[in-house]
């Protein structure tokens, strides 16, 4: 059995996004090992495919040389091949120091004796999804849809402790890790339209965010941003009858639970990274031929809107999103 370490990316959603490459390594016969940064670990204990789960200690940004040099020494010797998902120089290095024979990737960052197998750097932004599972080797990759599973027990034990039914209340994520550009303003009006319970999940630094809109919601709207595992988020967006999201890495997680969603697209597009679910409703005013005049800015990809307007996501109305809920 090949025995594979798979360096993971360090955002959520990213990590959504790798799961049907794990799935395709599997089911050729990999025994799979994942190494990741402790905030996106939990993603892969949501895979089944997933063998074990190694947090790796390294913060953003530094090259932590000596810690890597540490974790490839007690690596050496157990894999056959890694696939390196993110760009960066760094997240090559522990293959490399761990000796590990086949080593894949993408060029990114001038990786060239780092990698033993390199794929050319995309020129436009492609289906992140697809990106990843071409380290695969395979083709057929157009269909490939991430999917997460936790244990009935797990989300049924998430809902009796906050107190929730199944399906009877709607999960509101109104963060976004990248910037402004891509949170929408109305969640406040929003969460004070709609006629079930809402559960504001994020981090603990999008508290202050979530408490500004159950405020506008009160004895509705719960706030509970940082005051979860992920893996209860996972467990109490499986269990939501609904999702409404910003493009973030809880949006992913949505789609790959197969939950009713809506999902909001300003600077960034969903051709790039869809919710890529049957459930999943997308709003993105780039497309809508009956909004006027045409927003030929977007996609900027931008963290904050370089024009000042915000229109992409200004003029989505509470009442449209709540018409879809």
């Amino acid at each position: 059995m090949t025995q594979s370490l798979i360096i993971a990316p360090q955002w959520i959603g990213d990590a959504v996004m790798t799961e049907p490459l794990l799935r395709r390594l599997r089911e050729r016969g990999d025994r799979l090992t994942v190494g990741a940064l402790p905030w996106v670990a939990p993603v892969y204990r949501a895979m089944p495919q997933v063998h074990e789960v190694i947090e790796l200690p390294f913060r953003h940004g530094g090259l932590q040389l000596a810690a890597r040099r540490r974790i490839a020494r007690e690596l050496r010797g157990r894999f056959h091949v890694a696939y390196v998902l993110p760009n960066s120089l760094k997240s090559a290095l522990l293959p490399f120091l761990a000796s590990i024979p086949r080593r894949i990737g993408y060029h990114g960052e001038a990786r060239i004796g780092l990698l033993t197998h390199r794929l050319k750097n995309p020129k436009d932004r492609p289906p992140m999804v697809a990106y990843y599972s071409a380290l695969s080797g395979e083709s057929g990759l157009e269909q490939d849809r991430p999917r997460l599973v936790l244990p009935d027990a797990h989300v049924a034990q998430a809902l009796e402790h906050h107190g929730l039914q199944r399906g009877g209340y709607v999960v509101v994520a109104p963060g976004a890790e990248y910037g402004p550009a891509k949170r929408w303003p109305h969640f406040g009006a929003l969460a004070a339209l709609l006629d079930r319970p809402v559960i504001l999940l994020g981090s603990a630094k999008e508290a202050p965010l979530c408490e500004e809109i159950a405020a506008q919601a009160p004895g509705r709207a719960r706030n509970l941003a940082g005051q979860t595992s992920l893996l209860e988020a996972f467990a109490l967006i499986a269990g939501a009858g609904h999702v409404v999201s910003n493009d973030s890495g809880l949006m992913h997680v949505a789609a790959a639970f197969g939950v009713r969603q809506v999902a909001l697209f300003g600077s960034s597009s969903p051709l790039h990274t869809p919710p890529l679910s049957d459930s999943a409703q997308v709003v993105w005013l780039k497309q809508d031929p009956d909004y006027q005049p045409p927003l030929d800015c977007a996609p900027c990809f931008q963290r904050e809107c370089p024009l000042g307007h915000f229109r992409c996501l200004n003029d989505v109305t509470p009442e449209r999103i709540r018409a879809l809920v």
